[in-house]
């Protein structure tokens, strides 16, 4: 990325934005949705798909080079598959993926594929129906399932399914959705739970990489795979003759935020230089009062300047996040 604008204080070329394109999900996992009454955005605070593509293109111009959608769940936004149309028919963009929690996959996965979207992620925090249903609040298991099986026949490379591991709730199955990998070419993604918003589970629940890994490594050695230059923050590894991988995601006990290259849009136009961290930078006001591209993309140089080195989640002195990762996006 020699021409990129987007150079933050800490010297990290950032070429990655990730856009929440709605704050609605239609499930309601026990990690990521807090308890009780989830006020949402009225819908004319949600940016417009021709206002997302628009920031894009502006983005694109300063060096952003890849793009993850997201939501809450982006599946249930109407119009979202002429939008992704549109979006990968910008000149610039590399990479483009969508993250899904899988359940409007199977009826749909045909309109993702005409889209352009080639790269896919696919939340799977527990592979047993009673189980889905305890984490989700839903008995859709089996068509989330079907969906990723769809994905994998239809070409999409690679399907990355991302899990929560919980301790007392998932952590017994581990070993069986790393085992995914052996005949499946799945990335599987071991994410550890970030502590944010208001629904923040005990701590007798969280499960950091050392007892992650431990317990993976008692179904078969992992054996190091070598990161490429577009790769994400996933330590990477496989089992001996898997067609798929194993990958960890530690926010929390080795923070990745040195290497980190994102900016955040999220539904309501705020642009946050990171996850976890409550600063952002308001978009949608000076959009929407018609304010030159320049004016956007100093918009954009401003969030870059108010990167964090790092974030404050753990350690003897923890800073908690206030807004839902639900409408964040992750």
């Amino acid at each position: 990325m020699p021409n990129s604008k987007l150079i933050d204080p800490c010297n990290r070329k950032l070429n990655y934005l990730r856009i929440s394109i709605t704050d609605r999900c239609n499930l309601r996992c026990i990690y990521c949705v807090p308890h009780g009454f989830i006020p949402k955005l009225p819908h004319k605070e949600i940016l417009s798909y021709e206002e997302i593509l628009h920031i894009v293109r502006i983005s694109v111009g300063l060096g952003i080079s890849k793009v993850r959608i997201t939501g809450g769940e982006p599946l249930v936004r109407k119009g979202v598959y002429g939008f992704l149309k549109r979006l990968t028919k910008i000149e610039g963009l590399l990479d483009i993926s969508l993250t899904t929690n899988g359940v409007f996959l199977k009826h749909n996965i045909n309109k993702i594929k005409s889209a352009g979207i080639k790269r896919i992620n696919i939340s799977l925090d527990t592979l047993n129906r009673k189980k889905y249903r305890k984490i989700t609040g839903y008995d859709f298991f089996d068509q989330v399932w079907e969906g990723i099986e769809l994905a994998h026949k239809m070409g999409f490379d690679p399907v990355k399914l991302n899990v929560v591991p919980l301790k007392g709730i998932n952590d017994d199955e581990l070993t069986d959705i790393a085992a995914l990998s052996i005949d499946y070419p799945f990335h599987i993604r071991f994410i550890e739970y970030m502590p944010m918003g208001t629904n923040q589970m005990e701590s007798d629940h969280h499960l950091l990489f050392p007892e992650i890994k431990k317990r993976i490594d008692q179904f078969g050695k992992l054996i190091p795979v070598e990161k490429d230059m577009n790769d994400g923050p996933a330590e990477r590894f496989k089992f001996k003759s898997a067609k798929g991988e194993i990958g960890f995601i530690r926010p929390i006990s080795q923070h990745f935020c040195n290497t980190c290259n994102r900016l955040r849009l999220t539904a309501s136009g705020q642009l946050r230089p990171c996850l976890m961290s409550d600063v952002q930078v308001d978009l949608k006001t000076p959009l929407r009062k018609g304010c030159s591209d320049a004016e956007l993309a100093e918009v954009f140089l401003q969030a870059v300047r108010l990167k964090p080195l790092g974030h404050n989640l753990s350690g003897d002195h923890p800073v908690g996040v206030s807004a839902q990762m639900c409408a964040i996006g992750g």
